[in-house]
């Protein structure tokens, strides 16, 4: 199945530049690792979040159960701007009374 309004997905800067971006935060550090060795920055991060929306447009969405609303979790691949390419596991909420997904995390992906 397609992400619920793939078209309408949103992802917060603030999200990218401090959490998966961000080498000081308690738990965003370890990702920013990740994401680092791809050649993303805080600096860059619209690259990202063009390269995180495309995964939700293009990829399979498979339900995740969610007290907080509808939660997805789509596989995907990224290049990053450095040429590496890794597989990229990405999570997207659809809050209760709310019809726009939002993303949550994205993590290295199997």
């Amino acid at each position: 199945m397609k992400l619920p309004n793939f078209d309408r997905a949103t992802v917060e800067p603030d999200k990218l530049r401090e959490y998966l971006l961000s080498r000081e935060h308690t738990t965003g550090r370890f990702k920013a690792r990740f994401f680092r060795s791809l050649g993303y920055s805080e600096e860059d991060w619209e690259r990202l979040s063009g390269d995180l929306l495309h995964i939700a447009r293009e990829g399979e969405a498979e339900a995740v159960p969610s007290p907080f609303g509808d939660k997805y979790r789509i596989l995907g691949t990224v290049t990053g701007p450095n040429g590496r390419t890794a597989a990229l596991v990405t999570i997207w909420i659809v809050n209760r009374n709310d019809s726009e997904p939002r993303f949550v995390t994205a993590y290295p992906g199997e």
